[in-house]
């Protein structure tokens, strides 16, 4: 069986994945309290873009440890989020179905992350 040869960012699972997840939690922070606008409802917005973008960036470097290096940077803005979504539900803000399935996206590209690490 041949290989997939990956020609853009845009053909990885991962990247898919956190975009999705960016949606998701975008979606998800409109329903958050307006006091909320410039400071939970922000902070996990952008930490939500910021994994997309940095498996984006790191693909776009070159080599395989600048890439190593900007997965990992973004394993650390889903980490960061991972703990806004804790903060948020603590605060009952938004609701259980969108937690659930930005829960699941979370674990999935963590896991997805850390594979592709070991296989630069």
């Amino acid at each position: 069986m041949q290989e997939k040869r990956i020609f853009s960012f845009k053909d990885l699972t991962v990247w898919q994945k956190s975009t999705d997840l960016s949606v998701l939690v975008y979606n998800a922070t409109k329903s958050f309290p307006q006091e909320e606008i410039y400071g939970l409802t922000s902070q996990m917005r952008r930490a939500s873009v910021s994994i997309a973008s940095n498996i984006a960036e790191g693909s776009a470097r070159g080599s395989k440890k600048e890439f190593q290096r900007f997965l990992r940077i973004a394993l650390g803005s889903l980490a960061e989020l991972k703990t806004q979504v804790e903060i948020a539900k603590r605060l009952s803000f938004g609701k259980e179905l969108d937690y659930n399935e930005i829960d699941s996206l979370i674990i999935e590209i963590s896991k997805m992350g850390w594979v592709l690490i070991g296989k630069l």
